[in-house]
Order: structure tokens, then sequence, then C-alpha cells
């Protein structure tokens, strides 16, 4: 792997703020990443959409556009980037994720998992070097090795056990990329690729695998299988064991986290990157953050509610439309209502990045959480 294109330029506590240098452009950390599982953000939002909400990095899924519409179509459209009009990184997840949670239609053996299509039911197999294969195909800016995801309460011999192939798989992951980055006709021949750290709530079967994984130098590292089960106070506790065997180097990706209150906590623990579905699926059902709490549109308060979802915020939503307005679409089942709503969730995430990092260039991040975490509980005791 190249040297890492990671900056970190201050630290507080273990907080960090930094820069990932990419082919697609330099990313500001921390950053929470956007979802759009297959190549959309769910939603009606498009590209343009999220260049005016401040978003650097759209996530993409590999199961899900390696099904449908087939990665070999995304290549010959010269790559996600191309095919999407997106000109900001990407980052793709393995596949794994997806994979596992079809656990009823899988079968895992040491070359990879085989499994049925959710779409059609036809049998796929995917192992590292497929991923890798897929997620250059794809041409994503970061690409992620397969990895298994033990469920939070598997037994500690399986988790072991698990923890070991996936450390096996990423040095094939490793090793295939780097024979795709060198062929000719791979678009993205920068690809970066980033480990999973896996292990359950086993403090130190975590710990021995960021050290294993630390020694292979990667790009970045990921804390993956947490928020899938585990308790938040579970899932702090593993962050502050597992972190500090991690790269402080190199970027760390809490994978699928999370509330604010968990992004907050994240960074605290030396946390620079977070996914998560929540600001999109929630926005989708109506529910949407505020600096002081989650307010649900569809409750009869707001019928005739002149004000913008939250006052001063910027975003395409507030700056022109009333809660009224937006709950009135959101029951008439417009599709307007549902694409404010998740602008608006999307902005304000982006906006909170925005802010932790401001914080921590000036210093005052554990000054900065306390307020930001006291203020949003106000609605919910009121």
């Amino acid at each position: 792997m190249e040297k890492s294109m990671y900056r970190l330029l201050k630290q507080e506590g273990r907080a960090k703020r930094g820069e990932f240098h990419t082919v697609h452009g330099v990313i500001q950390t921390p950053v929470f990443m956007n979802v759009g599982t297959a190549a959309a953000i769910k939603g009606a939002v498009s590209t343009e959409d999220l260049e005016g909400i401040k978003t650097q990095v759209e996530l993409s899924n590999t199961y899900h556009l390696h099904v449908r519409p087939g990665d070999e179509i995304v290549k010959k459209m010269g790559g996600l980037h191309k095919f999407m009009s997106w000109d900001k990184p990407i980052l793709t997840d393995s596949g794994g994720f997806q994979v596992f949670s079809l656990a009823s239609l899988r079968k895992i053996k040491e070359e990879g998992v085989y499994f049925n299509s959710h779409i059609d039911g036809r049998k796929i197999f995917m192992g590292p070097e497929e991923s890798m294969r897929i997620q250059s195909n794809l041409a994503s800016t970061i690409a992620m090795a397969f990895d298994e995801c033990p469920s939070s309460r598997a037994d500690r011999g399986y988790v072991q056990a698990s923890v070991e192939r996936t450390t096996r798989w990423l040095a094939r992951c490793k090793e295939e990329m780097r024979r795709l980055n060198g062929l000719e006709d791979t678009v993205n021949r920068q690809q970066m690729l980033f480990a999973i750290n896996q292990g359950a709530v086993f403090a130190d079967i975590r710990i021995e695998h960021a050290k294993r994984i630390a020694e292979m130098e990667l790009d970045g590292y990921a804390v993956g299988g947490l928020a899938v089960g585990e308790s938040h106070e579970e899932m702090y506790h593993i962050l502050e064991e597992t972190v500090p065997y991690l790269p402080v180097e190199k970027p760390v990706y809490l994978m699928g986290v999370g509330t604010p209150a968990n992004i907050l906590e994240g960074v605290e623990r030396g946390v620079d990157f977070f996914d998560c579905v929540y600001p999109s699926r929630n926005g989708r059902h109506g529910h949407l953050y505020t600096g002081l709490g989650k307010i649900n549109l569809f409750n009869a308060k707001y019928e005739t509610d002149g004000r913008p979802i939250e006052e001063g915020c910027a975003c395409p939503a507030c700056r022109r439309y009333s809660r009224a307005y937006i709950r009135h679409l959101l029951k008439a089942k417009e599709m307007l209502g549902m694409r404010l709503c998740v602008l608006h969730n999307l902005y304000f995430y982006n906006t909170m990045m925005e802010e932790i990092r401001d914080a921590l260039d000036h210093g005052c991040f554990t000054e900065y959480k306390k307020n930001k975490l006291a203020k949003m509980e106000t609605l919910s005791q009121a």
C-alpha cells in the first residue's frame, strides 16, 4: 500500500482533526458519509442536491450494485463517479454486511460465502477477490476489505475463528487490490483499501485483531460489527479499548454509526469517519433532527406551525418551507415531503460535523460536545 494520505492536524485528548487526501479530493475529518446504497440517497435526492448540503463523501453498496445494475455495467460507464455524476470521494462497503444480513441464505467457507440474491434468488458467490474485483469495477475512492460480521451475541469460540478468517481474507484483499491497481484497464488505479476490525463485544479479541491488521499497513482502519445489537455503553467501551491499537496516523472509521450523540462520543474516542442510514431513513418517516432534539412532523401540533423545521437552519427545506406545509406533503404522500425531510437531516448531520471540526480547530471540542448534548435533550424534557 502507498503511505497514508492522512494528515493529523490536531488532537484534543483522543479526538482527531485531520485531512485525508484522495484522488477525488481532500476529505476534512471527522466526516459523516452520506449513504446512497444503490448509487443514490433514498428520498429522491440528487448528487446536485448533495453538493448544496455540504456532503463530502458518498457511500455506496457493493452487493446491491453487483446485483443491479451489475458492476460490469458501471465499469463500462466509466465507474461510479461518472455513472452517478459525482466528482467527490466515494466509499464502497465490501458487501460483507449484506451477505451476513441474508443469514438464512448463506453458507460461509474459507474461500468465501455462497448465498442467494435477495432479488431473484440466484446463487451468488462472494469472497475477498470477488469483492475487490467488484469494487474495482465500481472504481470507488475507498474500498472496504471483505470481512465477516459476527453477531454481537455470537459465542467466543465462533468469534475467534471468524476474526482469524477475516484476517486471512484481508491479506487476500490486499494482494488482489495490488494486482487490480496495476492493470491497464482499471478505472481508478489509485483505489485505497481500508481494513475492518471485528471481535463482537470481546475487547481482548478486538485488541489482538487491531494489532494484527495495524501491522498490515492499510490506508485506513474501520471498526465493524458495532451498532448491531449491543448497547451504546458496550459500543463506547469497545472503542475505548480498541482504537488506541489502531494507527493514529491513519483514518479510523466507525461503520454504521449513528445518532448525533453516538457521533460526538465516537469523535471523543478517536474516530474520523462515520456513516449511517438514520438521517435519510428517519427523514423519510417525518422524523427530523434539530439542535434541540428530534421532532416528528406527523404530530398534530405542527398542523398550523408556520416556522421552519429549525430556526436559523440554511438547508433547502428550512430556507423556504414551513413545518405545516411539509407535514401536509408527508400526510398526502407527496414525494417532495420526504425529499425535503431527508435534505434537512443530511444538512443537519453535515453541519454538525463542520461544527465538530471547528471546535477541534479551536481546542474546545470537550466544551462543544457537552453543550451540544445538553441542548439536544431540550425537547425530550419539555
